[in-house]
């Protein structure tokens, strides 16, 4: 395999294991400055200059996109994705999980649990967005911190709406979010690669530090993580589209708060702590996805006018639950199960004898109008309706 990784810190750690488990591995690697690209958009086929010579071929490349040049650099990998080179991070994952507000979005709308989250920009909804996350104290973060930079603990309204309008007032956008004082000054790394968590470290702080980032002083230490830590992770990794990914969670008292996504995660706290290979696992996956690529939807698509690509969730309750896919008479109906993912665990092409249970997402490939029918209708959210005010007696 011939791989590029597109970094601007050749001699940082994670570049380094990253290059060294490649070449370990038989395989050729480049460290390709993300700047140094200019993209190609005058021939006919979709092209990329690096240092103003044309690029040669590769068969993966690996982002480790920094933020400052988030829109450069996701514009060149979206740009390796138009000639087909693999990735297993996407610009679009790249630009969901950069921005914290789109990523809590996305995430949110597919039920994973968070800390509550408001985001205002008039001063007078400020307090009430307060309120509304659990009243203070609260956390105030900006959209495009890192590394625990511009995350913020205000310890009671007055200094939260104090904070709030003085980074409106430099045009920052930031959001309101709940302190879960149960995990104070402490969170989990899970480092999810593919479909799987392949190590995961708890972050402590030091001192009266909230926030738990090693480069804030946080020490770092292994955990095992519980299979519901575990699918938390890795389904907000595959929601936002990230194949590599590393996922910064709190315990909360009910379970896991899914803090962030981070497309670029750093591998030198992870593996000092768990003393794992994450840069060979990673390394593996790419090497694994090259040799045998998954199916081509795009192509499928083209082809083949009145088929679509769903997910279709297996609701308990539902008539699918406790039979095969033989029994499940989706074929009949012109359904074809790509792939079935249960928890952490994606079965590719499952066979008919496979039994279905409750929570199980089929990746389906099929009639438009067949697998409309096994999507539940939304609910229209009622409209509230305003009482008649009052009248004075006559």
């Amino acid at each position: 395999m011939k791989l590029a990784i597109l970094s601007r810190a050749r001699q940082s750690y994670s570049t380094q294991r990253l290059r060294s488990a490649a070449l370990q591995r038989g395989h050729e690697v480049k460290v390709l400055n993300t700047l140094r690209f200019a993209i190609d958009l005058s021939g006919p086929e979709p092209d990329l200059h690096f240092r103003g010579r044309p690029l040669s071929s590769y068969d993966a490349v690996l982002p480790r996109i920094g933020n400052s040049i988030t829109y450069f650099g996701t514009a060149v990998v979206r740009q390796f994705e138009q000639m087909d080179v693999y990735t297993p991070n996407t610009a679009n994952g790249i630009a969901n999980a950069r921005d914290k507000l789109r990523a809590t979005q996305i995430l949110s709308r597919h039920n994973i649990d968070m800390p509550a989250t408001a985001f205002v920009r008039n001063r007078a909804d400020v307090r009430p967005a307060i309120q509304q996350v659990g009243g203070a104290p609260v956390v105030i973060k900006l959209l495009e911190g890192t590394q625990g930079i511009g995350v913020i603990l205000a310890p009671d309204v007055k200094v939260a709406e104090a904070i709030i309008e003085t980074l409106h007032s430099t045009k920052q956008n930031v959001l309101i979010q709940r302190f879960i004082s149960e995990s104070r000054g402490r969170d989990i790394r899970a480092l999810v690669v593919g479909d799987r968590v392949v190590a995961a470290m708890r972050r402590r702080a030091v001192d009266d530090e909230f926030r738990s980032n090693v480069h804030r002083g946080g020490s770092v230490e292994p955990v095992e993580l519980s299979a519901e830590y575990q699918r938390a992770a890795v389904r907000s990794a595959q929601i936002m589209g990230l194949k590599v990914a590393g996922v910064d969670m709190l315990e909360g008292a009910d379970g896991p708060l899914i803090m962030e996504v981070n497309s670029s995660p750093g591998l030198q706290g992870i593996e000092t702590a768990t003393k794992l290979d994450v840069a060979g696992a990673i390394i593996d996956y790419i090497s694994n996805e090259v040799a045998f690529p998954d199916i081509d939807i795009r192509q499928r698509l083209a082809v083949s006018t009145g088929y679509h690509v769903a997910e279709i969730v297996v609701h308990s309750g539902a008539d699918l639950v406790g039979k095969t896919l033989g029994e499940s008479g989706l074929l009949e109906r012109d359904i074809t199960v790509l792939t079935l993912n249960r928890g952490t665990s994606v079965i590719p092409n499952p066979k008919s004898k496979q039994l279905l249970q409750a929570e199980d997402r089929l990746l389906c490939f099929g009639k438009t109008e067949e697998m409309r029918s096994l999507i539940p209708s939304h609910r229209r959210r009622a409209k509230v309706r305003k009482l008649p005010k009052a009248q004075p007696p006559e």
